[in-house]
This record gives structure tokens, sequence and C-alpha cells, in this order.
């Protein structure tokens, strides 16, 4: 559809144009034959230009400014040169907003020039400055329609990372659950291992060691069947873990550490809060947790500083005390390194671990610093934001404010000769009045009401200017052009106020206000000059609302039109935002129930036995209950780390002949998706086009979205054309990042179109003949 009307609005342009030749329809007087053939020439070229308006619509706008002066030029009086107003709209709804002022002085120059050759440099200041109000009119509705583009991206970017957030919520929340349960656990059960083999190593010659290690194995044990259980109890709340981690509790951590036997140095800030205080925690503690498995009784360091909006955290440990064998293996999760850098990642910084420069360990990560100062947006930030955001509602008041001038001085020449000579102070009292009139809608959007009740209340300023400034010049003709301000307010209350409630009684308030207000300025002008006022003004009050009321309720029902179609798009939105947040909560919720299950049945028991036996004095005992319970821990955790069920990594990858497949098993849930091109357009492709085909189709119909979509494959000129309609989910966020990469991958081109298809080509190599099959003869 968007590439059917891409192309038949330029041929519709030139059809109408190419109408007014013939005879009665256009003016009296056609172009001869080399008139005729530059008026051909003229709409080929618009026609070609505005094709591509959608590619290069700076382009396309130089070319239809091209075609509009070779057909003035052959042709003045009936060339109509609507392309330029088309190639600008492209322009403001493609480019940004300083492209767009550029190009309407380019084409206000250019008229500006053709008026003065072809009219004289009087004239074309009317001319000017009606092409003007046209012009900034067109590039405020194409600056209004790149906001609204802009805006349905900004939710499709929503959507689709909700849609992403759900489809990865299970494999999230066992990761952030094995980082919590490993730092729960690990480090207090390490502590527990390396206390007591110390112990059992150094009984013949330090046996007070025992008890210690004893004493140390039946605290360390029940804090950590403490930890689990109230890890436990967290996981089976729907509600997730209380308060976060401050500077308070790191320092907290790195001295339980110490009280461990090691010296541990630490400079910490005082106000470390949020997602890089959480990571600074786990990391500093399996940081710490390995200099103590790997490296007994070596002094350690924790340092962290801020730097240009960053945190940076060193954690260093030196080399071990004595060269004594110390059997470390089986201890961890193997999963230390990998997880600080999972916990890093998470907090959106950085992490690298490696051998330190005196034969140590160095664990340096880099943090953004969201507890430092904030700096508030500059006023750079908020001339952008009101620029982009309302340059529709000033184009609109000042083409209110420019037409009716433009509109009454067209007819100057009619005026008497005194009130010519007195146009000039006229002139200035209008525009004083129409400034005043129209610019309550620089607030239409954000305060329509007020905007609106501002516009009736100026609009009385006409009579009272009129009957205080003795105006010879019919001023009355300026407020009846001027009328188009009250339609704007009015719709801007039916679009954007509180619903038909309150844009009816607008309607009708600004239907009798506009007819009351043009009959007293007339009155008061002279217009009404020698009729019986006293009976002729409420008749032309009458007659006035009669002829103003369709209008006026055409505007507000098409506001309340547009007002409709945005909530429901919104509310569509925020349907989908919710559902895909409660489905990645569910999903969420379900991985930590089954972790409360396996962590009370598997890790739990081996804990609660270690406490035991700690009390009974049983030295060795105790030391084969810790190793059990890291081992059943680290069991666990890698169970956690298997998302992917082994059957389904060792079956073959689909190819594009199972678009078919996928396509019926999508029509299974209710969603109505439908292919066409198979089985021509896969016969023969590369294997690895196979399989880029159908991981691109299944990408883009897995975005998220529920509506009805289409599958195309076109086979042309050894390129493969993928072409995939109904996916608004898929043309912004993760989706469309993922289906870049695989793109580019197979060396291919891709382009999102904001109407939510996707378009994709491959290289697939030349289209096989089709085999025929030859019958044998009888007679060999």
């Amino acid at each position: 559809m968007e590439t059917i009307r891409n192309r038949l609005l330029p041929l519709v342009l030139a059809a109408g144009q190419s109408a007014l030749l013939w005879p009665g329809v256009g003016p009296d007087e056609t172009p001869a034959l080399p008139g005729l053939i530059g008026v051909v020439c003229a709409l080929s070229l618009e026609t070609a230009a505005l094709g591509r308006r959608r590619q290069a619509p700076v382009r396309a706008l130089a070319g239809a400014l091209a075609a509009y002066v070779l057909g003035m030029a052959v042709w003045p009086d009936g060339y109509l040169g609507l392309g330029t107003l088309v190639a600008l709209y492209s322009v403001a709804v493609r480019c940004p907003v300083p492209v767009t002022v550029r190009a309407v002085a380019g084409l206000v120059g250019v008229e500006w020039g053709l008026a003065a050759v072809q009219e004289g440099f009087r004239a074309s200041l009317l001319t000017t400055a009606l092409a003007l109000s046209v012009y900034v009119l067109c590039a405020g509705l194409g600056e209004a329609r790149r906001q609204w583009i802009g805006g349905r991206l900004t939710a499709a970017r929503r959507l689709a990372g909700a849609e992403h957030a759900r489809r990865t919520a299970g494999d999230h929340e066992r990761r952030r659950l094995a980082r919590e349960l490993h730092d729960v656990s690990a480090h207090h059960l390490t502590s527990v291992v390396v206390t007591v083999d110390a112990a059992r190593r150094l009984k013949d010659s330090r046996p007070e060691l025992a008890a210690e290690a004893l004493s140390f194995a039946q605290r360390t044990g029940a804090e950590t069947v403490a930890a689990l259980q109230r890890l436990v109890g967290l996981l089976r709340d729907t509600d997730r873990p209380g308060p976060g981690v401050t500077s308070a509790g790191i320092e907290e951590l790195v001295a339980g550490f110490g009280r461990l036997g090691r010296p541990v140095a630490a400079h910490i800030p005082d106000d470390l809060t949020g997602p890089a205080a959480e990571a600074i925690h786990g990391i500093v503690r399996e940081a710490l947790t390995n200099a103590l498995r790997h490296a007994p009784g070596a002094a350690a360091r924790v340092f962290v500083r801020r730097a240009n909006g960053l945190l940076e955290l060193t954690v260093e440990n030196a080399p071990p005390r004595t060269c004594a064998p110390h059997d470390a293996g089986g201890l961890g999760a193997g999963r230390g390194v990998a997880g600080m850098r999972e916990r890093a990642a998470s907090a959106g910084g950085e992490l690298t671990a490696g051998p330190g420069p005196d034969g140590g360990w160095l664990v340096r990560a880099t943090l953004p610093d969201t507890a430092g100062p904030q700096h508030p947006p500059g006023p750079v930030w908020r001339r952008d934001v009101l620029r982009e955001q309302r340059l529709t509602d000033p184009a609109l008041a000042f083409t209110a404010m420019v037409l009716p001038v433009v509109t009454a001085l067209s007819t100057v020449e009619d005026w008497p000769e005194r009130t010519r000579r007195a146009a000039v102070p006229d002139l200035i009292v209008v525009t004083a009045l129409l400034v005043l009139h129209a610019l309550p809608l620089l607030w239409r959007r954000r305060a329509p009401v007020a905007a609106f009740v501002a516009v009736l209340a100026t609009a009385w300023l006409w009579p009272v200017a009129v009957a205080a400034v003795p105006l010879p010049s019919r001023v009355s003709e300026f407020l009846v052009g001027g009328a188009l301000v009250e339609m704007l307010a009015v719709y801007a209350v039916a679009a954007y106020g509180r619903g038909p409630s309150g844009s009816w009684p607008a309607a009708i308030a600004g239907t009798f206000g506009t007819a009351s207000v043009i009959t007293v300025t007339a009155a008061a002008d002279g217009w009404l000059a020698g009729e019986a006022v006293d009976g002729f003004a409420p008749a032309m009050v009458v007659f006035l609302c009669v002829l103003l009321a369709p209008l006026f309720a055409a505007v507000c029902g098409a506001g309340l039109v547009v007002r409709r179609r945005r909530l429901r798009m919104l509310a569509s939105d925020d349907f989908a935002l919710a559902s895909s947040m409660w489905h990645a909560e569910r999903a969420a919720e379900a991985e930590r129930h089954r972790l409360a299950v396996t962590l009370r049945e598997a890790v739990l028991h081996h804990a609660a036995s270690l406490v035991d036996l700690a009390g009974q004095g049983r030295l060795d005992d105790v030391a084969a209950a810790a190793r059990a319970a890291l081992a059943a821990m680290r069991d666990m955790l890698h169970s956690l780390d298997d998302g992917a069920d082994p059957v389904d990594r060792l079956s073959p990858s689909p190819t594009a002949t199972d678009l078919g497949t996928l396509c019926r098993t999508l029509r299974a849930t209710g969603r109505d998706v439908r292919v066409r091109g198979l089985p021509e357009a896969a016969r023969g492709l590369p294997p690895s086009v196979h399989v880029s085909t159908y991981r691109i189709v299944e990408a883009a119909l897995g975005a998220g979205d529920h509506g009805p979509a289409r599958v195309t494959l076109r086979r042309r000129r050894g390129t493969l054309h993928i072409t995939v309609t109904g996916v608004p989910l898929a043309v912004a966020g993760p989706v469309a990042e993922r289906l870049r990469v695989q793109v580019a991958a197979g060396e291919g081109g891709i382009v999102f179109e904001p109407a939510g298809n996707v378009r994709v080509s491959l290289p697939a190599g030349p289209v096989p003949a089709p085999v025929q099959e030859v019958s044998p003869s009888p007679y060999a």
C-alpha cells in the first residue's frame, strides 16, 4: 500500500495538471506547441522527482522546484506546481527542522524572484507573503507528521523492549538468582572449608586451632542457613528484595573478611547507592572470596574512586604468604570471573581480571556513577525540545495572521483613493490585532480551553479598536479571514481537550462568537452603512451562524476523530506494554519458585547438617559437609546456566521451506499470517541463505505483534527479496538490531518502514532451471 501510494500521488498531480490543457477546463489561453512541450517536460520532471521523495526528499524538492520554474516560464497563467508542496511536506517529515527551514527559505526566494519578473516588485511582495504562509503551513503539517511518526517509533521501541524482556525474563531472572545464590552462600562455605582444612593440617602442631575452626564453622554455618532460609522466603514472595546496597553495606562486607584473619584495606565513598553500589558489593564479595580461596592470608585492598562521571573499582590481593600447597579445587562454582563480568555489565559497566604486577590478582571495574551529581539540562536542551515539539503551532499561528492580510490586500486596487492613502495606519492596527488574535494558538496543545477562551476574548478587540481609532477602511474584511483562528481553537479543544462534553459547547460558542464579532465590527467600521442596523444586525448574526455552523461542526468532529484515534492507539500500546510486563513478571516468578524448591532440597539440608556436625565436634565430617554443600550449590548453579535443551541444540536448523510450517503454527494461535512465493523463491538457495531467510522471518514475526502479517519471497536477478508486513514492533528496538546483525552477516540490505514493514534483500545467486523429466524411449 505504501509503494502504491508513493507512485500514485505524482501521477494524480500530473493528470490534474494535464486536464487544465483541455479547452474550457483551464485558462482561456493555452500554450503554443513550444510551451506545450515545456509543460510536458516540467510534468515529467516533477513526476520523476516526486517518485523519489521518500528516499531522497531534498533532491526530490530540488527536482520539483526546477519543474515549477520551467512550468511557470512557459505557462505562467496555468501551471500550478503543486509538486513543490508535496516535496516540501516530505522534507519536513523526513528531515530535521534546520533543513526544513532552509527549504522554506529557498522556495520563498524562488517564488519572489518569479513574481518580481512577471508581476513587478510591488505585486511580488503580496505573492511572496501568500507563498510564505502556504509554505510555512505545509512545513508545519509535515513537522506534525514527523512528530507523530517519531512518537509511534518510540512506542514501538518501548513495546519491542518490553516484548524482548518478556521473552528473556526467565533467562535474566535465572542468571540474577544464580548471582544472588553465589553471593549469599559461596564465600561463607568457602571460608568454612579453608578454615577447617587449615585446622586439620596443623592439628598436630597447633591443636587449639581445631576448637576455633569448629566454633567458626558452627557460627558461619548458622549464618549460611539463616541467609539461605531468608533467600528462600524472598524467592517465595512475589515482591522483590527490599532495601538496596549502600556504602555502609560494602564497608561491613570488607570488615567481615578482615575478621577472617586477612589484612584488608578499603577506601570507599560514603554516598554509593543504586545499581552501581549493588554491582560493587557483589564484585567485592566475589573478588575477596576468590582471594580467600586461592591466596589465604594474603593482604588485599579495595579502592573505589570517582572520575569523569564513572566509578572505578579496584580489588587486588598480594601473592600467598606461604608456598604450602593449598587445594582449592572443587570449592568454586566455576562462575567467579564470569559472574563479576555479568554483574558489571548489568550496571552498564565493564570488568577486567588478571594477574597483578606483583604476582597477585587484580580486578578492575568501571561503572556509571548513578549517585554522583546530576547536571540539569541547560537552555540549549530546552530550546531544542520546544523547537522540535511545537513547530506546528507557530506555523498555524503565522498562517492565520498572514492569510487575512493577503486576502484583503488582494483587493486593494478596488479601494477608493482616500482609503488607499489611509491603508498604512490601518494595516498597522490590523496587523497588531491579528497577532494578538492568533497568539493564543501557541498554547493550543498544552491548554486548549484557555487558548480558545483567549481567542474569543481577543476577537472582541476588533470592534473596540474600530470604535476607539477611526479607521477609514473596512477592517471587518480582515476579521472574516481571521475566523480561521476560531476554527483552529475549536479543533484544539476537540482534539486535545476533555472529550465531546466540552468540544460541542466550544463549537457552538465559537460559531455564535465569530458571527457576533463580525457583525458588530461591520456595523462599527461602516460596512453596514445605509442599512437599518437595529433590525439588520440580528438577522446578519443569524445568517452568519447558519453559514458558519457546518464549518465549526466539521472542525469539531475532525478533532474528536483524531482524539479518539490517538487515545485508542495509546490504550492499545499501554495494554500491550502492561501485558508484556505481566508475562515477564510471571516468568521471573516461576524461576524464583523453581529455585526456592531446588535450594531447599539440594543445599539447605547440607548447610544445616554442617552446623550440627560442628556442634558435635566432628572436624572431618564438617569439612566433608561443607564440600558437599558447595558441590550441591555448584551443580544447581550449573543447572541454572543450562537454559537450552540438548535436544534443541542437536536438531537441524530450519530453512526457508519451513516458513509455511511457521505460518501455520502462528495461525493456530489465532494470528493471521500468510506466506507467498514458496516454493519457487526458495528453490536452489545456498544453505546459508536458506537458514538466514527463516531466522529473519522468524525474528520479525516473533517481535510481539498480534495483528495479521504477510511474508513475501521473490527472486530477481540473483537477489532474494523478503518483505514482511504487519510487524510494527520489528522496525525498532532489540528486534530491529538483531535483524540488522543477521542481514549484515548475510551481506544483504534491510529497510525498516514506519508503517510496520521490513524489506530485506539477500544475495541468492541465479534461479536454477527446473529439471524436466524425460520419458524413456520405448525403443531404447
